[in-house]
Parts: structure tokens; sequence; C-alpha cells
């Protein structure tokens, strides 16, 4: 149980930091644009593959939206990160 708690809490850290990211005004558009189509897609009530059709259904969330984050995270300058991780760890101290 304790892996999962650390997975999870590891998550929502990451999870901040995007969303400080999202709001660093030095965040390029498109990388905004790649984050925003990631979550829209998550919180989207159908998907491009549906998921009765057995494996493929799935595994299009499996790839789409982290191929999104992936990409918007590339985007992004590596010091705006460093910025946004301090911070959230500064809220968590």
């Amino acid at each position: 149980m304790g892996v999962l708690r650390e997975i999870a809490q590891r998550l929502k850290t990451e999870f901040a930091v995007y969303r400080l990211a999202l709001k660093h005004p030095q965040t390029p558009v498109l990388a905004k644009v790649l984050l925003g189509l990631a979550v829209g897609y998550v919180l989207l009530p159908f998907d491009l593959i549906p998921d009765f059709i057995p494996v493929i259904g799935h595994l299009d969330d499996l790839v789409i939206v982290p191929g999104l984050v992936y990409l918007a995270l590339k985007l992004i300058p590596d010091d705006v990160m460093a910025d946004c991780r301090q911070k959230v760890a500064e809220l968590h101290d």
C-alpha cells in the first residue's frame, strides 16, 4: 500500500508543477496548448477510439495523453520547470 501512496503523492506533485508551468509567463504557447489538449482528452466523454474495442480502445489513452504531456514538457525551458518545482516544494515544506 505504501508504494501506491508514494506514486499518488508523486502524481499530485507533478500535476501541481504542471499547473504552475501553464501559468508561467515564459512557458511557450504551444506547450500550453499541448498540455491543454492532454487534459481535455482525458476529460472528454468520448475517445477517438472507443474503449469497447479490445486492447486498442485503451491503448489510445495510454499513448495520446502521455505523448502530449511529453511533447509539452520538452518545449518548456528547463529553468521554468525548475522554478515551478521549487515553488511546489516550498508549498509542501
